[in-house]
């Protein structure tokens, strides 16, 4: 296994580096995001302004707009352009949506929790008794209960 040295000096297999170098991530300059989408640079530095869009950054400090950052901008451009939403309703739609991710992704590993001991909650279902309630209800009472409601319904019937 032959292995080489990264930059960071961690050391990666040979086969590995072929990896590496196809998931590198696409990155934009400011004036080819602004040619793409038809907006003035200035508009782009407007949203980072604001903190609708956040680029990273070269050693040189220049902006490096990804594909992930251009969704974001799709959204940004189409509540502006098509809905007219101004930068105060974007900025709460975009946290929303966040929120909302963050939310089905809490949703979903609790769902994921609750198929894999799921078979712990129906024994201890089974496992439980009335003794161990809470509130301890008699049979007797809620039959009771439920046949002077049906006699009560009856009765007002009878009167209506």
């Amino acid at each position: 296994m032959e292995q080489n040295k990264t930059e960071h000096g961690w050391f990666v297999e040979k086969s590995d580096i072929n990896q590496i170098v196809k998931t590198r991530i696409r990155t934009y300059t400011i004036s080819a995001v602004a040619e793409m989408y038809d907006i003035h640079p200035q508009t782009l530095r407007l949203y980072e302004r604001e903190g609708l869009l956040l680029p990273s950054r070269s050693v040189g400090n220049t902006r490096l707009y990804e594909d992930s950052d251009l969704e974001r901008l799709e959204i940004i451009l189409s509540l502006t352009r098509e809905l007219g939403v101004n930068l105060a309703g974007v900025e709460i739609i975009l946290n929303m949506r966040a929120k909302m991710d963050e939310m089905q992704r809490e949703f979903e590993r609790f769902f994921e929790y609750l198929k894999d001991h799921a078979s712990e909650f129906s024994r201890q279902s089974e496992a439980f008794s009335s003794s161990e309630a809470l509130i301890p209800v008699s049979r007797l009472r809620v039959i009771r209960t439920q046949t002077t409601a049906h006699a009560n319904a009856l009765a007002d019937e009878e009167i209506g």
